[in-house]
């Protein structure tokens, strides 16, 4: 099997339920079998569409497998007998589908699926945006229905082809009231509650932002494939360029505005100008040290500027500032770069040459760049300019000054004969030596300082014209000017050895600090660490690897615990190679971290354990001792001889024992019912189910509750008995935080499929931090001694409603008091989907 093609995935993604995926899947299906191809449908599912179900006609299909779970008779795919029809296509529906549990069937389809294609077979299926598991939350706040079935993005993204499946918010809703998507009962409910106009226009936008992030990922993985290094400008991207100065806020805002509007060249191919471009901000760090002027305190406030206005901000490493934003921009394959002007004045540039923003324009090629004015242009670095080290140009100019600079003064000189002193003369040929040293250090310095001492003999000093070496004032002078011209550029060679030690500290503690803030702001896990080591260092890739490989071009360094950091792409010198280490390390920490957490995780259900048996006998030594102590004080009483009771005493003694094995026998039900939920041993029942059938019994022991009209509800799919206990549960619940002369009210709604019961008390409410533990076992939200019950009320309310294929919320009553809603789907709706799909429903 390891020879086997692996298959491959088409994912047919839409907005909302039918915009027509699964009609889309089929009529594939069917046009691929009648040129040839062996297409068998694994599962379908047509929601009783007439012309989706029309599409199945003429196409091959694996019977479904029967299968029971909780006393629920359900229909799967069988993925066996799939796997050994081994078509060339299998089309699969319902892609983030729960799968009934047992027989060894996969928990997920979308795990049945990879199944089928590490087999070799292709596989066609359908998805919901809201069924991302990056999307729910969002999803979520947009229509307020909670999804529980979801699929990881990253198995959607692995795809070999992602088609959507798009039809405008008006369009669906003309579908829907065509009565094309659900039966016409439920349409009037599904407009006005999921399908409304601003849900759908929603979670447009999303599904077709999500496709274009992917089509975005398979565009970048073409080029780095095939070496593709040119800007494709298929999608507009602003690199904006931070130094660190006070300019850095007006270039953001500036960068911003060019990503926000419509921009000026028409770059789609229909003519339509493209908005809304992607922001990235970006500050190089030398490897060797900073440019002047940096602030670290103005970086972190551009950064969070930068989020702020929607973009993101990188770091990385280079030892020449324009050639690393240019190599940065076409990696992100920008189409704009924003620059601030020079700093420098003209004077400073007429001498230094042309600076960052001249490169980087001469070097972008098809990049437009833009030079933004600001109030700091001109007007010099913020702090004095410190050379790092001598430059190719200073090597070269030094020793050149040696010789011309001596050479030139001696020429004004002898035209001001006359006119200085001796003394004079010599103090200005120091000063030039002095002036060297500065330009190109100690050999250069020794060279002018030769050159000035031979021209000042000749020239200068009686008798002019001719050399006197062998006067001791000539060997002096020249060995005064060799002492100080040595001196001078020993102090500026070692000036520039700490300034470079000093700008290089600065520049790893500013990479760190970045790697820091990354992860103070939550981007500690192992894949963003990994790419935010890679694009720091501007390399290829990067990987963590439990051996150091050898191969060429890999950089690679021990990140602890047998771990190695692997860096694939240019060389590294030794200062980034100081900074990757650090890298390693808090890489090698995240890893440990990670195995931490997963052994905590594992050790949480023995804590979750304990903690239950600990409250079980704390709670059970009451609630147990005092119907018990009752009925044996009734029953000891009722068997003296001593005491002659009249009839009305022995029927109420014989009462009270009665009331205490009762109490006995039902705390003892919930403990057992309690236990079978958790052991997933608890038999269900589940069939057609009226309200008017379970309410009577399970509002027996409350008196005055006030049930709003449940006729015209339909029946739900559940067990009865099961279904009366859980609304005495929650009735009860309510009766106890209702204040007298309140009652509690029940009500009950239907929609898309799905019946929401309301218990309704008027009490205090849920307090801010009590959702969270409102449905543990033996919790009673404001009792601190569990004296007045074992709090299992509201734990096996929301355990047998699950089991049930229901769910359990609480929400805040208007005006005060909390609602508990039971969901519960209809008995009418199939059974193939455990649990049944929310209101959303599916295609």
């Amino acid at each position: 099997m390891s020879d086997v093609r692996p298959g491959r995935l088409k994912v047919y993604l839409g907005a909302a339920p039918g915009v027509g995926k699964t009609y889309r899947m089929l009529d594939e299906g069917r046009r691929r079998a009648s040129r040839g191809a062996d297409v068998v449908v694994g599962f379908a599912e047509c929601h009783g569409r007439p012309q989706t179900e029309a599409m199945l006609g003429g196409l091959a299909a694996v019977p479904r497998t029967a299968c029971s779970y909780r006393g629920g008779h359900f229909q799967e795919m069988d993925l066996a007998a799939l796997l050994g029809w081994r078509p060339q296509l299998a089309i699969v529906d319902e892609f983030a589908h729960t799968n009934v549990p047992g027989e060894g069937r996969n928990p997920k389809r979308w795990q049945d699926i990879e199944a089928l294609l590490d087999a070799g077979i292709d596989v066609i299926t359908a998805l919901n945006i809201q069924h991302l598991e990056s999307l729910n939350d969002v999803v979520e706040k947009i229509t307020g229905v909670p999804q529980h079935e979801t699929v990881p993005d990253e198995v959607v993204r692995r795809a070999w082809q992602i088609e959507l499946v798009d039809i405008p918010p008006e369009g669906l809703r003309r579908r829907m009231a065509h009565g094309n998507i659900y039966a016409p009962e439920k349409v009037d409910a599904a407009l006005a509650n999921y399908f409304r106009p601003g849900n759908l226009t929603a979670l447009r936008q999303l599904a077709l932002l999500w496709t274009a992030d992917r089509v975005d990922e398979a565009l970048q993985e073409y080029r780095s494939q095939h070496g593709i290094g040119g800007v494709w400008e298929t999608r507009e991207r602003v690199v904006v360029a931070l130094s660190g100065g006070p300019e850095g806020d007006t270039l953001i805002r500036r960068a911003a505005r060019i990503a926000d509007l419509p921009h000026s060249r028409l770059r789609s191919s229909g003519g339509t100008p493209m908005a809304g471009a992607d922001l990235l901000a970006v500050h190089v760090a030398r490897s060797d040290g900073l440019a002047a002027g940096v602030s670290h305190a103005s970086l972190a406030r551009q950064r969070r500027l930068v989020e702020d206005l929607g973009g993101s901000y990188h770091s990385v490493v280079g030892d020449d500032v324009a050639t690393a934003l240019v190599e940065f921009a076409r990696a992100e394959n920008a189409t704009q770069l924003v620059l601030g002007t020079s700093r420098r004045g003209r004077f400073a540039r007429f001498l230094t040459g042309p600076g960052t923003g001249e490169t980087v324009t001469e070097l972008s090629g098809d990049i437009d760049v833009h030079r933004v004015t600001h109030e700091r242009a001109g007007r010099g670095a913020l702090l004095p300019s410190r050379r790092r080290t001598l430059s190719t140009a200073r090597l070269i100019a030094g020793p050149v000054a040696g010789l011309v600079i001596p050479v030139l003064l001696t020429v004004v000189l002898a035209q001001l004969r006359g006119t200085l002193n001796l003394t004079s003369e010599a103090l200005l040929f120091l000063l030039a030596v002095v002036g060297v040293a500065c330009i190109g250090g100690v050999a250069s310095a020794v060279i002018a300082s030769v050159t000035a001492s031979l021209l000042l003999n000749d020239w200068f000093v009686p008798p002019i014209g001719a050399f006197t070496l062998d006067d001791p004032n000539a060997l002096l002078a020249l060995a005064v000017f060799a002492v100080v011209a040595a001196t001078v550029a020993a102090v500026v060679d070692r000036s520039l050895r700490l300034s470079r030690r000093s700008a290089r500290a600065t520049a790893e503690a500013e990479t760190m600090s970045s790697l820091a803030g990354s992860i103070v702001r939550g981007e500690a896990t192992i894949p963003a660490l990994l790419e935010r080591t890679r694009e720091t260092f501007g390399m290829e890739s990067a990987d963590l690897v439990d051996e150091p490989p050898g191969a060429p071009g890999v950089t690679a360094v021990p990140a602890g615990s047998g771990a190695w950091l692997a860096l694939r792409g240019r060389t590294l010198s030794s200062s980034e190679r100081r900074v990757l280490a650090a890298f390693a390390a808090h890489v090698g920490s995240a890893v440990e971290r990670a195995r931490l957490a997963e052994a905590a995780a594992e050790a949480e259900p023995v804590k979750a354990a304990d903690r239950l048996r600990t409250a079980l006998l704390r709670a059970v030594g009451h609630d147990l001792r005092t119907p018990l102590a009752a009925g044996w004080a009734a029953v000891t009483s009722l068997r003296s001889r001593d005491v002659d009771f009249s009839a009305e005493d022995r029927d109420e003694l014989l009462a009270t024992a009665d009331e205490s094995m009762a109490k006995l026998n039902r705390l003892v039900e919930n403990l057992l019912d309690l236990s079978r939920l958790e052991a997933g041993a608890l038999t269900l029942n589940l069939r057609a189910t009226s309200l008017e059938e379970v309410l009577p019994m399970a509002l027996a022991d409350v008196p005055g509750v006030d049930v709003a009209d449940v006729e015209e509800i339909p029946a739900v799919l559940a067990d009865p008995p099961l279904l009366e206990r859980v609304l005495a549960n929650l009735v009860g619940n309510a009766a106890r935080h209702t204040p007298p002369g309140k009652k509690v009210l029940v009500t009950a709604s239907a929609l898309a499929g799905r019946v929401e019961l309301r218990v309704v008390d008027r009490g205090t409410g849920l307090p801010a931090d009590g959702r969270d533990r409102l449905f543990e076992p033996f919790q009673r939200l404001d009792d601190t001694d569990n004296t007045t019950g074992l709090g299992l009320g509201l734990a096996l309310a929301r355990g047998l409603t699950e089991a049930m294929n229901g769910t359990l919320t609480p929400e805040d009553t208007p005006g005060g008091g909390l609602t508990m809603v039971v969901s519960l789907p209809f008995a009418a709706q199939t059974l193939s989907a455990v649990p049944t799909e929310q209101s959303a429903g599916g295609v």
